[in-house]
């Protein structure tokens, strides 16, 4: 699935609940079906900067076996709320090319209403974590082309 396919899905999923709290236990579902993140990853390495609670990320190029190489994510949350977030970004992104990836304009987002019903802390962490992302999709776009 391209990346805009899987946030329309997302957009879908989202859409069917008017309410915000059915829309914030629709992010807890998602965050616990998040896979385990390693102990070890969970260090101040991997830790995201200016998230109010902790945010870990890792990200990984891999051979994807049909001559493309592919960005996958891990990533977890000491806070419940924040793990649904950081699942529903790992759900769009990972698995996709560095260029997908740097090139992705991520509505879902707004299309979602999910920025506006963050506090601002929340709202910056967001903003954290999806800078880091590109980051990493950004260098790993930079050794693929050498």
């Amino acid at each position: 699935m391209t990346i805009n396919e899987i946030q329309d899905e997302i957009i879908d999923t989202f859409s069917a609940f008017d309410d915000w709290m059915d829309r914030y236990s629709l992010l807890i579902d998602e965050g616990n079906s998040l896979p385990a993140m390693p102990e070890e990853d969970k260090n101040e390495k991997n830790l995201i900067d200016g998230c109010q609670s902790k945010v870990w990320f890792t990200a990984e190029l891999q051979d994807a076996g049909d001559g493309q190489k592919r960005v996958i994510y891990h990533g977890d949350s000491d806070a419940i709320l924040v793990k649904g977030i950081v699942a529903l970004l790992i759900r769009v992104l990972s698995g996709h090319t560095p260029k997908e990836i740097v090139d992705a304009d991520l509505y879902f987002i707004d299309d979602i209403q999910l920025r506006e019903h963050l506090s601002p802390t929340r709202s910056n962490g967001l903003s954290a974590m999806l800078k880091q992302m590109r980051l990493f999709a950004l260098a790993y776009q930079a050794v693929s082309e050498h």
